[in-house]
């Protein structure tokens, strides 16, 4: 496949030169590259797969949890109309304790309207496939004129030098590139990053991630269930219905690893039945609706997010466990702190690749994403086991956090994405 830009318009010459260089257009990179442009930066943003393989119902059945301050910033940046009719929001949310076969502990925890109170009418967050996601952002990529999404290529080389000079790119078509800043948006595996010799803090969990589309008699009116089971937490998420009128929910089962390919081996019907097993019947029967994939999990943290004329954003700085549902919402705040802080430079005449732009970034993203991954840590360690001591203490504590509105709003605001130094794209306003 010849190398294009994401509106089929060929790119010549062997010399070229940018503002910003970013090295992945997933969901992260590309909400980067989308939002640099949109106040007048010259970007390029590298992604080796073609575009209508990642929207291919085939190619990823995860759906992502879009918090209420990711919808901002998406928005801001005229990418929420692509997706708005594939979003389903989140009105409820509801968290229990339980076993398999048995019916949910009494003492839960419910996320509703009262948690609202300044806005009950507005929605948590919303769910959207991936899929959809892809696609708003290749529409909205395709319409800013300073922002070139090179497909399919890559990185071949690359000399970052010392001092102010540029940073040197070669990619895989020959062409050369110079560029103020490069960015690694590549994900877990990030070539950049380790070629830095950025050192990592990981350790993989003894779990895999189980998630497909879910088909169920009921309607979900909204409501986000998550329900701690002894191999980790079983959520059934709020879609929107299906082509046929079908009510669709997201599931993600974090399941023992070693078991989890006898479950993607059963047929429809079994694993069916096992879905029933652990959720029971307020939803009405259960059925998978399409392909199911596995992930495994881990945890892994980068030792600092920058080095000379680099930064790291989303899964290249950062990857956590999907209990809370939080991993995209990260990156996409790593892109709000990163373009506001490049955007700002810019405007004072600063390099925005130089030692003291990015520390900044750094410094801003770096607290806000190691407590949360200290708290998905410990909250799958805490509720992924079947000791009667802590399930008592699990079951208490989601009692008395349930019975002390204040407390409960902060927590909320907190999986809004509505809380701590906010950059100006999570508030809703323009760079």
């Amino acid at each position: 496949m010849a190398q294009r830009s994401v509106n089929g318009t060929a790119r010549g010459g062997d010399e070229a030169t940018t503002e910003v260089l970013i090295s992945g257009g997933g969901m992260v990179g590309l909400t980067l590259g989308i939002a640099l442009a949109g106040a007048g930066v010259d970007v390029v943003v590298l992604e080796p797969r073609d575009p209508a393989a990642s929207t291919d119902a085939a190619f990823d059945g995860r759906s992502s949890a879009i918090a209420r301050g990711t919808q901002r910033l998406l928005a801001a940046l005229g990418i929420w109309p692509g997706m708005a009719a594939a979003a389903e929001p989140i009105l409820d949310i509801r968290v229990s304790d339980g076993r398999i076969g048995s019916a949910a502990s009494r003492l839960f925890l419910h996320y509703g309207r009262d948690e609202r109170a300044k806005e009950p009418d507005e929605p948590m967050g919303y769910i959207v496939e991936n899929r959809a996601i892809r696609t708003a952002l290749h529409a909205r990529a395709a319409e800013m004129p300073t922002l070139r999404f090179m497909v399919p290529e890559r990185l071949t080389n690359l000399e970052r030098g010392t001092g102010t000079a540029p940073a040197e790119a070669t990619l895989s078509n020959g062409q050369h590139l110079r560029a103020r800043l490069v960015v690694a948006a590549e994900g877990r595996g990030s070539p950049l990053r380790a070629a830095a010799g950025i050192r990592m803090t990981a350790w993989d969990y003894p779990q895999s991630g189980i998630v497909c589309t879910v088909a169920h008699e009921a309607p979900h009116h909204g409501v986000a269930h998550e329900h701690f089971l002894p191999a980790g937490p079983f959520a059934l998420l709020p879609m929107t219905d299906g082509a046929d009128g079908g009510h669709r929910s997201s599931l993600v089962w974090t399941e023992r690893r070693t078991l989890v390919p006898a479950m993607l081996a059963l047929d429809d019907a079994a694993f069916g039945a096992e879905l029933q097993r652990r959720f029971g019947d307020s939803l009405g029967a259960l059925r998978p609706a399409g392909r199911r994939w596995s992930y495994p999990l881990s945890l892994m943290h980068a030792e600092r997010y920058i080095d000379h004329r680099l930064a790291l954003v989303g899964d290249a700085a950062h990857g956590i466990h999907p209990i809370t549902g939080q991993g995209l919402n990260l990156g996409l705040r790593d892109v709000a702190a990163l373009a506001e802080t490049v955007v700002e430079a810019r405007r004072l005449g600063l390099d925005p690749g130089e030692a003291n732009v990015l520390a900044r970034y750094q410094q801003w993203r770096r607290f806000d994403n190691t407590v949360l991954m200290i708290t998905t840590d410990g909250l799958n360690r805490l509720f992924s086991n079947d000791l009667a001591p802590l399930r008592l203490a699990r079951d208490v504590g989601l009692a008395a956090v349930n019975r002390l509105p204040p407390l409960k709003r902060l927590f909320m605001q907190h999986a809004m994405g509505l809380v701590g130094d906010l950059p100006r794209l999570i508030r809703g306003q323009a760079l």
